[in-house]
């Protein structure tokens, strides 16, 4: 299920908690640049983040028949955003956490 499909059916269930959603992360975004290193098949993408951290993605291919360099791009951009889900997730948590605490 992609993440699109998933916030639709968060959103019909009416999970309304604190949480992460698409737009969150990527109104975390900042820039990004891409680097696709010659003679290989590997594509790298830094997303850079409003406060400055940058989070890497990176794409390979086995075949050089099929290496596209868009669709590296785009396979290296997810990548780095699977990894501010996972930053963004840790940080929501914990900032709940301490207003558990607090109370």
């Amino acid at each position: 299920m992609n993440r699109d499909n998933l916030e639709k059916e968060i959103t019909k269930k009416r999970l309304n908690a604190p949480r992460l959603t698409p737009a969150i992360i990527e109104g975390s975004i900042a820039s990004e640049e891409y680097h696709t290193f010659p003679d290989t098949l590997t594509t790298v993408c830094c997303l850079k983040l409003k406060n400055g951290y940058g989070v890497v993605g990176v794409s390979g291919c086995a075949s050089p028949e099929n290496f596209n360099e868009e669709i590296g791009k785009k396979v290296a951009r997810e990548k780095a955003k699977d990894k501010i889900w996972s930053l963004e997730g840790y940080l929501l948590k914990e900032t709940l956490f301490k207003l558990e605490q607090s109370t």
